[in-house]
């Protein structure tokens, strides 16, 4: 229980897993936008992109290295460390290539439906922006 984040009801998530995903999310948020906002005066797709891609892998990066991650175990008490340990163990990396901890091809599969879904949004993206466009001229 000293691992988890409790409820009334019982335990709710891994502690590890509860700091990892508030410490990614308000990270690639705030990075999301600040890119944003740097390149929205430029070509339509680049901001929308380059701010996706960016966070996206930040988001993943900071998520599945503070959630699973061995060597970032020192941060975290014992207890929250065993309830990660089944994703340190090896497997091949996206089931076909060389052993890797499981975390890892957990985190590149995430980072590829994001930028997969990222890349797809861009069509609806771009239509919605070009009516709003027409009906502010």
């Amino acid at each position: 229980m000293g691992s988890q984040v409790s409820l009334a009801t019982g335990p709710a998530v891994p502690l590890r897993v509860a700091v990892a995903s508030g410490a990614a999310f308000l990270a690639a948020q705030l990075l999301d936008v600040a890119i944003f906002h740097y390149f929205r005066q430029r070509e339509w797709w680049r901001a929308p992109i380059t701010s996706t891609f960016v966070s996206s892998s930040l988001d993943t990066l900071i998520f599945f290295s503070l959630a699973f991650a061995a060597m970032l175990g020192f941060v975290f008490p014992a207890a929250a460390n065993e309830a990660a340990g089944w994703a340190q163990g090896p497997a091949p990396l996206l089931g076909i290539g060389p052993d890797a901890p499981v975390w890892v091809s957990l985190a590149l599969a995430d980072l590829g439906v994001k930028i997969a879904l990222a890349l797809i949004t861009m069509v609806p993206y771009r239509l919605i922006t070009m009516r709003l466009q027409q009906r502010v001229s």
